[in-house]
């Protein structure tokens, strides 16, 4: 019984992960058709000669699109951070409200609490561990900034491309960060991550979602915190 749940065991233990990894490429592939239709649509316009898929994938508009919004997505690094110390009364996205801040030791299974089978950072005592304690954190925020970085560099080529064609001269990189076109970009996008972290914390307060974790269970109070199912 159990070797034949074992065979399937990989992509019912994955699901979750190759479902949306799957539908991820599914979209972006979507999203570079619709995208080059809508570049040679613009040069269309501006009499200028249309350019093939190929060409397009390695464009800074594709680029562009693509990295500023991988970079709001990566701000969610400020909610990971955040709910250590931050609570919500009634929202199983908060820890209940009597654990704020880092725990102890015991409570997050550390040092000479970790248990036979915890990773094997996790009972070291030093800089591995206090490494490895903030590990989810700070992989998101490096992401963020990658990204970040990456959005900034591509438009600046987009936006010294569109400069070009309009005879102006190009700008520098450091002179394109400090535009408001620039943060336009950015603030748009960070302000609707930040809307739907607030309203999945509150919403999930009273509503619920049977078989999610991200959700309370169905008969759970609306004031239980922290609770998950």
């Amino acid at each position: 019984m159990t070797a034949r749940r074992d065979r399937g065991g990989f992509w019912r233990s994955n699901g979750l992960t190759l479902c949306f990894g799957i539908a991820f490429l599914m979209v972006l592939g979507a999203q570079a058709v619709a995208g080059r239709a809508e570049f040679n649509e613009q040069l269309a316009v501006e009499g200028l000669q249309q350019v093939g898929f190929g060409d397009y994938l390695m464009s800074s508009d594709f680029a562009v699109d693509i990295t500023e919004n991988w970079q709001s997505e990566f701000l969610f690094f400020l909610y990971i951070f955040g709910t250590v110390y931050l609570l919500q009364r009634g929202s199983p996205e908060s820890k209940p409200l009597d654990r704020v801040g880092t725990e102890s030791e015991r409570d997050r299974r550390m040092g000479d609490h970790a248990r036979a089978d915890s990773p094997r950072w996790a009972s070291t005592k030093d800089w591995r561990q206090a490494l490895y304690s903030r590990s989810l954190g700070l992989a998101m925020a490096v992401f963020f900034l990658l990204s970040w970085l990456a959005q900034s560099v591509s438009c600046v080529a987009a936006y010294n491309e569109l400069r070009l064609r309009r005879l102006q001269n190009p700008v520098p990189w450091r002179s394109y960060v400090a535009s408001s076109d620039f943060w336009s970009r950015s603030l748009q996008n960070w302000q609707s991550e930040l809307l739907a972290v607030a309203a999945m914390a509150v919403l999930s307060v009273y509503l619920r979602q049977r078989g999610s974790p991200e959700s309370k269970p169905v008969g759970a109070k609306h004031d239980a915190t922290g609770v998950e199912g």
